[in-house]
C-alpha cells in the first residue's frame, strides 16, 4: 500500500477507536449511575414499606380513643393506599409527600389527646415510627445524591449525546420537602386539657 494513503487511514482508525472506546465507556458509566439511582430508590421504598406497615397499628391504637377525629384517620389510610397504588417513581414521590402531610396532621392531632399519648403501645409505635422517619430521611438523601450524579451525567456535554442516543431517562426527580412542611403545625389543646 501507498504510505501516503496508509497514514490518513491509520489516523482515521485511531480516531474511530478512541470515539468508540469513549462511547462505550460513557454508556457503561450512565448505566452504572442509573442503577445506583434505582438502588437508592429501592432503599427508600423499603423504608416506606416499613413505615406503611406501622401505620395500621398506629391507626388501631388511635381508634381506641372514641372521640378522635375520623377524618384525620381516613386521610392517613387514603394516603397509605395511594402510595401502594403509585406505579412510577415520580408517582411514588408525590404519594410519599401526601402521606407525610397526612401523617403530620395525625401526629399533631394526637397532641390534643393526653390519654392516648400516655399509653405504652402508642409510645412504642411512635418511637418506632420516629426511627423509621430517620431511615427514610437518610435513604432520601442517598437517592438525591445518586439522582443528582445521574442528572449531571445525562445533561452535560458530551455524555448527553450518548444519553440521548440511547434514550436514558431525561432527569430523575429529586425528593423535596412538601409545601406543607414550610408551615409550622398548630397544636390546639382546646377543651381536652
Amino acid at each position: 500500500m501507498n504510505k501516503k494513503l496508509l497514514s490518513p487511514l491509520l489516523i482515521l482508525g485511531i480516531i474511530a477507536a478512541v470515539i468508540t472506546i469513549w462511547a462505550v465507556s460513557s454508556y457503561n458509566s450512565l448505566i452504572s449511575l442509573d442503577e445506583n439511582g434505582n438502588n437508592a430508590f429501592a432503599k427508600i421504598e423499603t423504608q416506606y414499606q416499613r413505615r406503611l406497615d406501622l401505620i395500621p397499628n398506629v391507626v388501631r391504637t388511635v381508634e381506641g380513643v372514641a372521640d378522635f377525629e375520623q377524618e384525620t384517620l381516613q386521610n392517613v389510610v387514603a394516603a397509605r393506599s395511594a402510595w401502594a397504588a403509585a406505579g412510577t417513581p415520580n408517582g411514588k414521590i408525590a404519594a410519599a409527600n401526601n402521606f407525610e402531610s397526612a401523617l403530620s396532621r395525625l401526629l399533631v392531632t394526637v397532641e390534643a389527646y393526653p390519654e392516648l399519648k400516655a399509653t405504652e403501645a402508642f409510645r412504642d409505635l411512635i418511637t418506632e415510627l420516629e426511627g423509621t422517619e430517620n431511615r427514610v430521611a437518610f435513604a432520601r438523601n442517598e437517592f438525591n445524591d445518586a439522582a443528582t450524579n445521574y442528572n449531571k451525567a445525562t445533561r452535560t456535554f458530551p455524555r448527553s449525546l450518548i444519553a440521548n442516543l440511547f434514550d436514558f431517562e431525561a432527569e430523575k426527580e429529586l425528593f423535596k420537602a412538601a409545601a406543607e412542611a414550610k408551615v409550622v403545625p398548630v397544636v390546639d389543646f382546646g377543651d381536652n386539657q
